[in-house]
């Protein structure tokens, strides 16, 4: 039933694009270190860069796991559920990248994503694929969408830049994972 892709073909991103919220997985290298898996939904802030290249945007929060995991590893997993339509998951394994504020490829990274770009965004994610895979949804249940919640966004416009970067400060899981590993690398450079 599932089927393996040398590429993120047109299908393929039209479904990745239609989806309102994604999944990312990532886990260290300890064998007793916690596996992560963190939803993503904010509107526009998935793009498909190329065939085998997706990126989402990382805003600040009150932990950084699939960072520090990326920073160690750089494994990761990619997973968009059909939620309505016909039943279909699709998969996107491969090796992920943090580009934070400083990285002089940020800038061009973040004008890829429009008016998505808001306040408290910390990182640009960016995951080259190496499997690529759908499978069947059977068992994924029919939900409908409703809208999008706004909490954490206005929470964050409510920030000037640099309170933001005091609250990651203020977070010991932005500096550290769960599990002890380097996560965002602080002080968080100010966007000018």
């Amino acid at each position: 039933m599932g089927k393996t892709y040398e590429r993120i073909d047109d299908r393929l991103r039209k479904f990745i694009e239609d989806q309102p919220v994604f999944f990312v997985g990532s886990a260290p290298l300890a064998d007793d270190g916690h596996v992560n898996v963190s939803p993503k939904g904010r509107a526009g802030t998935l793009v498909v860069l190329d065939e085998r290249t997706v990126a989402y945007l990382d805003f600040g929060g009150s932990h950084a796991e699939t960072i520090a995991h990326l920073r160690e590893n750089g494994r990761i997993t990619l997973m968009w559920c059909a939620f309505e339509g016909p039943p279909k998951i699709v998969r996107v394994h491969g090796t992920g990248e943090p580009i934070f504020r400083d990285d002089p490829r940020f800038v061009d990274l973040v004008a890829r994503f429009g008016a998505a770009d808001a306040a408290g965004l910390r990182a640009v994610v960016v995951v080259r694929a190496k499997l690529i895979r759908d499978t069947c949804g059977f068992a994924v249940p029919f939900m409908d969408y409703r809208e999008e919640r706004t909490l954490h966004e206005e929470y964050m416009a409510r920030k000037t830049d640099e309170e933001f970067v005091e609250y990651l400060g203020n977070k010991p899981h932005n500096v550290a994972s769960i599990d002890g590993l380097p996560a965002v690398p602080l002080p968080l450079p100010l966007r000018g």
